[in-house]
């Protein structure tokens, strides 16, 4: 099957996350691909991961899912971390930097921010030289042909942009979309002769979203309330 569902930055919204989930299933697409941030900013990180690890064939690591395994005197982190198990600790340290996948004679390459770094930003914006930096190979991903298309995740905002050197597309955040108010996911097809490519976007219950939140005692909720309700970044 060549339709693969790809999804990133879930940030513990485990409402959003099932609501992508069944769309992704009512489908019929059977290959899920997460780009990483599992965790973080919402209250269910440890249920989120469950999910991701029982309907994805494929999963990477973004920045939080790296910063959250080292102690941390704040404790905003630690709130997060209090709510992980051992378990949750040792899946997330196994995760992997990127993907590549070859697909009818394509090679797509998949990582959480940049093939440098899970905390390295491109934005939108950037120059022209940044963003075709993300087909450049770096030690992460090998000596390895040019990909022909790249998907990312991190900044919370659908993007694609074709150029001589490929495709590049970012896939939204599931958990904490910084464009539109509801989750995105991104829906690969690379049949013969072209790569398709279609934004999905999936609405969910955000008032319940925050109930969890507040019963749960999240720090920080009206900021979380801000990027859920009104798609503001907390830092802007």
């Amino acid at each position: 099957m060549t339709k693969i569902a790809v999804i990133s930055d879930i940030h513990g919204n485990e409402t959003a996350l099932q609501e992508v989930l069944n769309d992704v299933h009512s489908r019929g697409i059977k290959r899920i691909f997460c780009l990483g941030d599992l965790i973080g900013k919402g209250p269910q990180g440890s249920e989120c991961i469950q999910l991701i690890r029982q309907n994805c064939e494929k999963v990477i690591r973004g920045n939080w899912d790296v910063f959250i395994q080292n102690p941390s005197p704040n404790s905003f982190i630690q709130w997060f971390q209090d709510r992980l198990t051992e378990d949750d600790f040792l899946y997330l340290n196994s995760l992997p930097f990127h993907i590549d996948l070859e697909l009818n004679g394509k090679l797509l390459r998949f990582f959480h921010a940049s093939p440098r770094s899970e905390f390295e930003r491109i934005l939108p914006h950037h120059s022209l030289e940044k963003r075709l930096s993300m087909f450049e190979n770096s030690p992460h991903t090998g000596d390895t042909a040019q990909p022909d298309a790249v998907f990312y995740g991190d900044i919370h905002t659908t993007l694609l942009q074709t150029y001589n050197q490929g495709i590049l597309c970012n896939v939204g955040s599931v958990g904490n979309s910084l464009d539109l108010t509801s989750a995105s996911y991104a829906i690969v097809d690379a049949e013969q002769p072209n790569i398709a490519i279609q934004f999905i976007r999936v609405p969910y219950d955000r008032r319940a979203e925050l109930e969890i939140s507040r019963k749960a005692g999240l720090p920080e909720l009206e900021k979380y309330e801000q990027e859920i309700i009104s798609a503001k970044y907390r830092n802007a």
